[in-house]
Parts: C-alpha cells; structure tokens; sequence
C-alpha cells in the first residue's frame, strides 16, 4: 500500500520526491481547506485558510502553498500552531531587508526569492510540526478584477495535493449595477464533482459555492488520489445603460466605471514589427507565422496594414500603408508565410522606420487610431544597441501621435526596456511565454487592442471637492474593456457631477452624470458580506499600481517621487507591494527572518538565467514546490524548528526544455525518470505494454508528420473491452456496443467497474479496481499529440513486456555506474541489453503546465 501510495503522488507531483514521501501522506493530513472569495463592484477580497495536523509520532515539516494572481497585493498572514499566533509584519522594504540581514548574520536560515509566473506568483511557508501538533495558515490578498474582452475573471488556482476532508470555495458578488451574465469553468470539473457546485444568483448578488465530499474529490473509488489539480474559474459582467458610467460612493471614497459599448469601432492603422532575427528560428517563428495569419483575419475591411521585418537588416512587405481588402490580405498571408529567421537584432531602425511609415501615410480615414505592434525576443545588438537612446529615439519620433505595443516573446528580452518604452508612448508590454500556446496569446493581445471605440477620453470632476483623484485621462478605449477612476470626496457633498469628454468614430461626445452622495452610500449599507471600506481600499489599490507604472517611465527625480508616494500608501493600507516586503518572526528565543517579496516581471528574466547545474542541484534534494514535504526532526518536543516564507516561481528550479519525449515513466520502486523516444520510420505501429495477469494490452501509433503519438488502443481482458483514444475523440468498445467520449467535454463512462473519465481537452484516465491505471495526457499546439503514463505501477507482474513495459520489471542501473545525479551518461540494463542513456531536460506531458520541465535520462529503443 505505501508503495502504491509514493508511486501515485508522483505521477501527480511536479517532480520527483524522495522516499521519504512514502510516509508522508499519512502523516500531514490536510483536514480542512476553505477559500472564501467576497467581490464587491469588482475589488475582490480572498481569505485561504488551511488547517493541518500531523498524526505522526515525531515532528515533521508541512507546507502551505498558494498560487495567487500576480495582480493581486497579499495583505496579511498568519500560522497559528497550538493556539499561538505568528503574523506577518509588512515593512518598507530596506527596512524588512535590514532585519533580515541581521536575522542571517546571527545565523538563523533565511529563503528570499523574487520570481513570478506567467499568470500566477506562488506564496510558499513551510513550518515544522510536533507531534500531534495543529497548525491553521491564513492568507489574505485584494485584486481590482480587470474587464478584458466583456468579462471579469476571478481566478482560483485548486491545487491540495491530497483528499481533504471539508473542502470548501466560497464566492459572494454584489455589483449594484445588476449582474448580466455569470458562468463557472473548471480544469479538473467531473460530473461528480458538478453535484459539488451550487450557485445561487438574483439581479446584484450572487453565491457560489463548491463543497466536494472525500469521495467526490477521488480520482478512482479504489485510490486515494485527488481529482482536484487545476484552475477554477468564476466569469460575469454587469449590466449598463446609455449614460456616463456608474458612480459608486462608501465613507467618502467614490470609484467611477466607464464602459460604453454599441459605439463605432474606430478604423486602425497598424504597423505589426516582426523580429526574425536568428534567437526567433524554429517554433517561434512558427508560432509567429500562426498567429499573424489568424490576425490578419480579423482587420476589418476599412483598417490600413503593413509589416515591417527585421534582423541585423530592416524590410519592408510595402512601402506603404494598404487598406486590408480581401486581395490585400490574402498577399500578405503569403508573405507571412515566407517569413524566416537570422541575423542580429536593430530594433531602433525598425521602429523609426514604422513611425516614418505612419507619418508619410496618405488617403487614411479621417478618425482613425494609428498604433504600432512591436514583437521581439532578444535584446538590441545591431544598429543602435543603447536601450536609453532607443528609447529616447522612439519617444521623439512617436510625439505622442500613435500608441506603441510591445510583446517580448521568452526570456531573452530585456522586459524592462519594452515596457517603459511602451508606457512611455501610450501602449502597454506584454510578455509571450514559451509555450505551446504562444500563438493564442498572440492572437488574445491582438484581440484586446482591435476594437477601439473612444480616444483622448477625459473624465471630469470638480476640482474643489475632489482630491487623491486616480488617472482620469486616457488615450484610448477598447471594446469589452472599461475605465475606473477613483477618489476622495469632500464631506460637504451632496452632488458629485461627473463629466466625460471623448472623441468617437462618428462625433465628439459630452456625456453628463450626478450622482446622490447619500443614496449611493445607501446601496452598500446592511450587506454583512461586504467587507469594511472596500472603495477606500480599492482607492488606494488602484492609486499605487498607477504610480508604480508612473515611475517606469518618469526620470529619475520625478522616479523617487512616485515611488515614495507608493510606499506610503502601501504601508498605510497594508499591501505587499515592489517597495514592501511582509516579515514573518518567532518569539524571543527563537529568532528567525523571512521576507516575502512581490515580484516584478522584469525579476522574471533574472531568475531564469541560472546554471544548469545549480538548478539540478535543486531538484536532486526534492525541494520543488508542488507538494507537501514530511520531514523528521531531532527534537520533537520543538513546537517551532523553521520557517520558510517566499514567493517564487513553479518554474524556477527548471532550465526550460523545448521538447516532449514521446513516453515518460518512473522507473518503479528507483527516484528516476525515463524519457524514451521510438523510431517511427521503421514501424508506426508499436506494441507499448503487454501484462497477461492485468489483462492489458496497449499499442500505440505516431503520427505521419509528427513524430509523437496520435493514438492509443487500450484493450482489457477482464471485462473484454477497448479503448480507443486518438486526438479526435473517445471511443468504449464492450460487448459490441460503442460509446463515444468527445474531448470537447469532461465525461465519465464505466463499464463493468471499468472507469473511463475525460478531463475537458486535458487527459482521460482509465481505471480498474486492482489494475494499473492507465492515463493520457493530450497536448496542443503547434501540432495535437497524445502521452502515455501510468499509475500505482507496482501492481505489474513479472510478465510485463512491450517497448514500454519491459522497463517495469527488467530496467535496473548499473551497480557501477556513477549514481551522481548531475553525471551526463550512465548504463541502464533492460531484458540483458545495456543502453548508455544521457541526462536532458524534456517538457513533461504529464504536468498541467505546458512550461515545466523534468530532468530525465533519455533512451532510443527500436520497437
């Protein structure tokens, strides 16, 4: 049973763990989880709150572990072990460096990390547990909700790690406005576990509530496997009229929101600057090439493009601006599809020459919104390679008559230099991850930026009774986005007048409103599940984003300005912030420092340049997050030996690896990997794994472009059935009976106790009570492919064979080999042939992740 147990957790965890995990599951048991999320007109305010116990006869180590949006300001912390509180403390951050410095130089341990993810920061707090002990964590943390593509999205990152036993996520929504539309999503949703999810709604409230039992959370009745690993998302939007916006007032503080929609979509004028230099070669060029084709579909038949591609050279697809008929659109489809990539890097000529392009432009649409979309993976290194003089050159030649987009596509870009170029001429950066998704996420920032409706927009109040006000110009308006202005209001009024001033398609427009001080502040009273001052402190959330966005392209003078004005409110309100930091301390006696940063994007590219070597050492010692850790301690009697506090990447021990093997196992009852690659040429077809006393069969087959799996057949003796699973759907075959399963949709069918489940374009699992359980894993893009796994693995036989299977039972390393686990090469014995097998870094198909790697020792076997 523990043997299954350690095999199972592996296959769910990141990476691999030590032995110690075996024990570990019973030992630190998560027995009650809750997540109770209240938003109130867009500000959410998230308390996570986990309680633990270990059951275990000595102290062992547990670990809490919460992804939460990068948008988002943690605002307090606490662990309460045995009834004794420990609270985070938020300070100005050289001071939280100070105490820390100190902390270490009297030689207390100390962790720091400054790295995000792409979507998601991780907060990670380890703290040892006596014996018997409980400990109950608590997180808070505030986000603005940000409307993008005509809904709001609140984001909750479902990841246990283990069967809990009261599990609960708690959503509460009051918008004032009314709620238009509210839906609920979920990576990891089985029809079990829809019977978990009530929700509740009238026409401005809303409740959500997901409350699984243990056995709905199981991922197979006969395993104590968590169906829970994933995103679970809430969506809606509010419902508006014709007018200026909607004003909202509580305890002096009033937030305004600007969403106008059915309005004239302005014509654009867009210059896409294509970096095709050589670092942009292979799947990134690909994946460029996709999305530019996609993006090309949709301009609108009054919009004006051209392309600008560059290297170590600049060339031009016209020397002019081409309104985007069906002709000219499908010439520059060809194009794109001709684009390749070498040389260096001249950012600096590329840009002017798009600038050049947009001024010299005739016979343009009289209003019309001119913009230029710069993408780029690598820094300057022809021309011109001063990121200051290029940005200075850029913001000259821009003068404010167009806006500049920038996307850094990886990690080899300087961040940093995008964005304050962008900001600095009224666009906005974005990072490309390298993921198999990279073209949709082109095409998604595309999207958000192709329908502006309103430009130079000004949002007036009176000056003499407002104060603290937010920024309220703005030089564009996107279609499904919406504008939030706050402040102070003075005590004396009883009228707040707004006025927008903006210029549409059609018209420039005035719009007016008034707004009641008392019959606003009304709306809000006798709401138990509102929490306290939530407009002062969306005030100041928002406040202190603006500045700290100000900052990155204000000079240095103006710099130090904005970011002590930032300080002082995050300090004030309570926020984790770039300039804070949160300190967590044991009583005297027992001393120790750990500081929790917020990470910056920019801090991303530093964390990621790290040695190999360095990295591996890492993961040999089983320290990735992902998982909880159970570790003896000498002195049980200790309540508190250690504490961890950090914010860190999933990623950060990782090198990124641009490949997927094409099959993946652990080797059973050894902490090693395999990654094994078949010669498809010789025969597509491939018998993978036989066993005769599971009764299973499984063979496999690559596909004809791709050299990866397309398509399993799973065939079971006991019941006679067959799986057949390929990238277009699921078919159960029995007793001359079909029922297809289509990817499209989480499902469930079981035939005779065998269970087959499909997790929604994500994977689908067959189990039997007493067998392996066999998984698939389907990855997308560029091209659909399919990956092989399996769980509790030690239920094999002797017998078992196959290309796959004989490693089950006849894979062992050489005695002699170097067990180093940094070494480059070592011997594998397999049914009494000898392999050399090499250390690499592959992308694992079994990870919800497209971007994680694992470390694993790769083999060519001839099928």
């Amino acid at each position: 049973m523990e043997e299954r147990t350690f095999l199972a957790l592996m296959v769910f965890s990141s990476l691999v763990v030590l032995a110690e995990a075996i024990a570990q599951k019973h030992a630190i048991e998560i027995y009650s989880l809750h997540v109770d999320c209240k938003v109130t007109s867009r500000f959410a305010h998230t308390i996570i709150t986990s309680k633990i116990v270990n059951r275990a006869n000595e102290s062992r180590e547990a670990t809490f572990e919460v992804e939460l949006p990068k948008t988002a300001f943690i605002t307090n912390f606490s662990m309460s072990i045995d009834g004794k509180v420990y609270p985070g403390i938020i300070k100005e951050k050289a001071s939280a460096q100070k105490e820390y410095d100190t902390a270490v130089s009297h030689g207390q341990s100390a962790g720091l990390v400054k790295i995000t993810g792409r979507k998601l920061e991780q907060f990670h707090v380890s703290v040892s547990m006596a014996a018997a002990s409980k400990v109950t964590f608590e997180l808070t943390y505030e986000e603005l909700l940000k409307r993008q593509l005509g809904k709001f999205e609140l984001l909750i990152k479902v990841r246990p790690k283990q069967l809990v036993k009261h599990f609960q996520i708690d959503v509460h929504i009051f918008e004032p406005q009314g709620i238009r539309f509210l839906e609920t999503d979920s990576t990891f949703m089985t029809n079990e576990l829809t019977e978990a999810l009530t929700k509740v709604q009238n026409e401005t409230k809303a409740h959500i509530l997901f409350k699984p039992t243990v056995d709905q959370q199981k991922i197979n009745p006969e395993l104590d496997e968590t169906l829970l690993n994933g995103d679970f998302v809430v969506r809606y939007d509010v419902k508006r009229g014709a007018t200026a916006g909607d004003i909202q007032i509580v305890n002096g503080y009033f937030v305004h929101y600007f969403a106008p929609s059915e309005m004239p979509v302005f014509p654009k004028n867009v210059i896409f600057v294509i970096d095709r230099s050589g670092s942009m070669a292979g799947r990134k060029i690909e994946q460029t090439r996709h999305a530019l084709l996609k993006v090309l579909q949709d301009l609108r038949p009054e919009d004006h493009f051209s392309f600008i591609t560059f290297n170590s050279k600049m060339a031009e697809w016209k020397s002019s601006l081409l309104q985007a008929t069906a002709e000219n659109v499908a010439s520059a489809a060809g194009f794109v599809q001709t684009l390749s990539a070498s040389g260096g890097t001249d950012i600096n000529r590329a840009l002017l020459t798009a600038v050049s392009v947009l001024d010299k432009a005739e016979r343009l649409p009289e209003r019309s919104v001119s913009m230029i979309i710069l993408l780029t993976d690598g820094q300057p290194t022809s021309g011109e390679s001063n990121v200051e003089v290029i940005q200075e050159n850029i913001q000259k030649a821009v003068n404010g008559k167009y806006a500049l987009f920038c996307l850094g596509f990886g990690f080899d870009v300087s961040y940093k230099f995008l964005e304050k170029m962008a900001l600095s001429n009224g666009g906005i950066a974005r990072r490309i991850y390298e993921n198999a998704d990279a073209a949709l996420q082109l095409q998604g920032f595309y999207q958000e930026v192709a329908t502006p409706i309103l430009m130079k927009i000004e949002m007036q109040y009176p000056e003499n009774a407002v104060e603290g006000l937010t920024k309220n110009n703005f030089k564009l308006f996107f279609e499904g986005s919406e504008i939030i202005v706050s402040g102070k209001i003075s005590n004396e009024l009883d009228l707040l007048p707004v006025e927008i001033k903006a210029q549409s398609h059609a018209s420039d427009l005035t719009l007016k409103e008034e707004a009641n001080v008392k019959e606003k502040e009304h709306v809000f009273r006798n709401h138990s599940y509102i929490f306290e001052n939530f407009i002062e402190r969306l005030w100041a959330y928002l406040t202190i984003q603006q500045l700290l966005e100000k900052s990155i392209s204000a000079q240095e003078e103006d710099q130090k300005t904005l970011e002590a004005q930032a300080l002082q409110l995050s300090l004030q309100y309570s926020f984790v912030t770039p300039l804070t930091s949160m300190v967590v301390t044991k009583p005297a006696g027992q001393q120790q420092v750990e500081l929790a940063n917020k990470p910056t994007e920019a801090d991303n590219e530093k964390l990621r340049s790290f040695p190999v070597g360095d990295a591996y050492r890492v993961s040999a010692r089983g320290s990735f997050p992902g998982r909880w850790r159970s570790e003896p301690k000498s002195g049980s009697n200790k309540k508190l030996l250690s504490v961890v506090f950090r914010l860190k990447d999933k990623t950060r021990a990782q090198p990124l690896a641009n490949e997927y093997p094409q099959l993946l196992l652990q080797l059973p009852k050894q902490n090693e990997i395999i990654c094994l690659n078949t010669d498809g040429k010789a025969q597509p077809s491939v018998h993978l794994l036989s066993d005769p006393e599971q009764g299973l069969t499984v063979i496999g087959k690559l596909g004809d472009r791709i050299n990866h799996f397309v398509q399993f057949e799973i065939t079971y003796v006991n019941p006679p059935a067959r799986i057949h699973v390929s990238t277009d759907e699921i078919v159960l075959s029995h007793s001359n009976e079909s029922f297809r399963l289509p990817w499209m949709e989480s499902a469930t069918s079981t035939v005779q106790g065998l269970r087959v489940s499909v997790e929604k374009e994500r994977s689908v699992t067959a189990s039997l009570p007493g067998t392996v359980t066999v998984k698939i894993s389907f990855v997308k893009f560029p091209d659909d492919f399919l990956g092989l796994y399996f769980l509790n693995t030690d239920r094999f036989s002797d017998e078992v064979s196959g290309v796959l299977g004989q490693f089950y039972s006849k894979a062992q390393f050489d005695s002699n080999a170097n067990i180093n686990q940094r070494a480059d090469g070592r011997l594998l014995r397999v049914s009494g042939s000898e392999h050399k097998v090499t250390r690499q870094y592959k992308k694992d198909y079994r990870l919800e992740s497209t971007s994680d790697s694992v470390p694993c020792w790769s083999i060519d076997v001839t099928p």
